[in-house]
């Protein structure tokens, strides 16, 4: 319980700093806002509506109890299997609040308040998965289930990344073409991991299938009212070397390049911040396709080396480029993403490998579709529509 009050101060602490610059926010989205034609038609801003997202006079405005509950989630499903952070909360950014929407509605009327939005959109999600990803990386490593220098060579690539793209389309993307990328991304990595689920798939991944199998066999043995002391099972780094590192996990060996997570971090790291999520969704496969891991060390190592790449990119949205966020409701957010994150690392151990995989894969689907065919159909094909 200490620590995690520790972490919530912590997280308190780096908001009341960033927000030290809010100025530079202010100025960019008065200037959006003064160029907006006021009005009460499509597209206009009414001066005298009541306030909503962003301080903006008729924006939409979110219900904080149904903002804490999605945050909860949020938090759970990135921290359980090392992705969907960032998605999901875009899922509640731009779906259930109303912002994608809201954002397209200025699409022709002022292209600058609508790219302004949307930016918010994207740092918005990086926060909440950025916060989960900090609360998931010690857990895991306080269970043995993080591989320290894996997650480090991802995040060294995604610092250059993550400051890159930022600086490069910040203002520059539209909604519509932002969610239509963001859907293709996530339908193009939902069906690789789905041919992972094939024999032919397997077939590469006998080390991590055995190191899945040798962790879901001590867990039934816990639950079963055993003491198992499992501090020499974790992962245990045997040898480390600028081309090759050998580690451990529940007895079974592992080895990777860190040449090759270098490169990328910095690949994930970009398209991440361009889609203004946390990436997890591109780790996932590449920690068990590269990498070779067993989804039981995927989501900590995954966490750290989005950890990395959020701080980056938040830093580079809000300060460097100025984009505004909505602090009544990203404070409420993180914390229901300090919750969830606190749950999610307990009870990943006790779901099979395979339903880890599965319910990516399904998520991957549902929201890939979604968000490809509102974004280049102008229409979903799935609810809500």
């Amino acid at each position: 319980m200490k620590r995690s009050t520790m972490l919530f101060a912590a997280l308190v602490a780096v908001v009341a700093v960033v927000a030290l610059v809010e100025p530079s926010w202010a100025d960019r989205l008065g200037d959006a806002i003064a160029k907006t034609p006021t009005g009460t038609g499509p597209g206009q801003i009414n001066p005298e509506a009541a306030t909503g997202f962003l301080g903006i006079p008729g924006a939409p405005s979110v219900n904080l109890v149904v903002g804490f509950f999605w945050a909860i989630w949020v938090g759970w499903i990135f921290s359980t299997v090392g992705a969907f952070g960032g998605i999901m909360a875009g899922v509640g950014h731009i779906t259930i609040y109303g912002f994608g929407d809201y954002a397209s509605g200025f699409k022709k009327t002022s292209p600058v308040l609508n790219k302004v939005v949307t930016d918010s959109i994207r740092v918005s999600n990086q926060w909440l998965v950025g916060t989960s990803a900090g609360i998931g990386s010690w857990n895991y490593y306080k269970m043995g289930r993080l591989v320290l220098p894996l997650g480090l060579a991802l995040a060294c690539g995604s610092v250059v990344g993550s400051y890159l793209i930022p600086w490069l389309t910040a203002g520059k993307i539209s909604l519509k073409a932002y969610i239509g990328y963001f859907g293709l991304f996530v339908l193009f990595l939902g069906c690789y991991l789905l041919y992972e689920t094939t024999p032919r798939g397997q077939a590469s991944k006998k080390k991590a299938k055995e190191a899945a199998r040798a962790f879901e066999s001590t867990v039934k043995e816990q639950r079963a009212g055993a003491k198992v002391d499992t501090s020499s099972l974790g992962v245990k780094v045997k040898s480390f070397s600028l081309t090759k590192v050998v580690f451990t996990f529940y007895g079974v060996e592992f080895d990777f390049n860190p040449l090759i997570p270098v490169c990328g971090g910095f690949v994930i790291a970009g398209l991440a911040s361009f889609l203004g999520v946390g990436g997890g969704f591109l780790l996932v496969p590449f920690l068990t396709s590269v990498a070779g891991l067993p989804m039981y060390l995927v989501a900590g190592t995954s966490s750290l080396a989005v950890l990395v790449g959020m701080i980056t990119s938040i830093f580079t949205y809000m300060v460097v480029k100025g984009t505004p966020v909505f602090w009544p409701l990203i404070g409420v957010e993180l914390v229901g993403v300090l919750i969830g994150s606190l749950i999610g690392p307990r009870t990943s151990k006790f779901i099979p490998e395979k339903w880890l995989k599965y319910l990516f894969i399904f998520l991957a689907f549902y929201v890939g579709i979604r968000y490809s065919t509102k974004g280049f159909l102008g229409y979903s094909l799935l609810p809500p529509f």
